[in-house]
């Protein structure tokens, strides 16, 4: 009996699917192959939000706990797509859904290590998730931060790395960054636009036009952080096949995913 709870204590979260940010990523079939199990998960992590300005916007308002808010743009359509797309262009074993990451979940953090954090400069950690984050980064995770513009929003995110790191400086990443050359060769500066920019509605998430990224290395260079601020790679996963958007920042988009994963499980 002791042994069942041991197991039980350890055992990683189930997976579970909850209310997206977007309406339209909503719309994604679970894969019929969704509960076999992989090496590889795609981990999205999930933070309680402040207003920040943004409440106007659906989303917000709700229990973060069960989706709908911040932390939920993009998934899980983008996830389960770039699942697909690690599949089919690498050779790592992944799994093709997504996994929804809570910081109160014990120690359920660190069995997914690699994260995705959208609309970061809407996030706000409490005390213990700090703690936990900044254990999760420094013990090997990886965390790749996507999906944000413009000066409000990347303060609303420094204002929350500077808890979890206060003494390490986020970096302009060179051309020449292992990270851009793990397996596809990329210039990091060009911009993965979001698809509001070519939808004909105007983009809440406009305000910054100039492509930075950037990232957090830990004591040994390896970076735990990637930034792509002013850039929306996830909607380069969740709007790849739509002819409104563009091919080239698709494209660009799948590449980055492509040596991003990869680069986390290499270094």
């Amino acid at each position: 009996m002791l042994a069942v709870f041991a197991a039980a204590a350890w055992a990683e979260r189930e997976f579970r699917v909850y209310q997206s940010f977007e309406e339209q990523a909503d719309d994604s079939p679970l894969p019929p192959d969704w509960n076999r199990p992989a090496g590889f998960v795609i981990g999205r992590l999930m933070y309680p939000s402040a207003m920040r300005g943004f409440g106007r916007f659906g989303g917000f308002g709700g229990n973060w706990r069960q989706g709908g808010t911040s932390w939920a743009v993009d998934y899980p359509r983008g996830d389960r797509y770039q699942a697909s797309v690690l599949r089919r262009l690498t050779t790592i074993d992944v799994r093709s859904v997504e996994q929804p990451v809570n910081l109160e979940d014990g120690d359920d953090v660190f069995d997914w290590p690699y994260l995705m954090l959208g609309l970061p400069g809407y996030w706000d950690l409490t005390d213990e998730m700090v703690v936990k984050l900044r254990e999760y980064l420094l013990r090997g995770g990886f965390i790749f931060v996507d999906s944000f513009y413009g000066e409000d929003q990347w303060q609303g995110f420094v204002d929350g790395m500077r808890r979890v790191f206060p003494d390490r400086d986020i970096i302009d990443l060179p051309d020449d960054h292992p990270i851009f050359h793990t397996v596809y060769d990329l210039d990091g500066r060009h911009s993965v636009p979001h698809f509001e920019e070519y939808s004909g509605r105007a983009g809440y998430l406009s305000g910054g036009s100039v492509p930075h990224w950037r990232g957090i290395a830990d004591d040994d260079g390896r970076l735990m952080v990637a930034i792509a601020f002013n850039n929306d790679v996830s909607d380069s996963f969740q709007w790849a096949d739509d002819p409104r958007y563009p091919a080239d920042g698709a494209s660009l988009g799948l590449r980055v995913g492509v040596n991003f994963a990869v680069y986390s499980l290499s270094h």
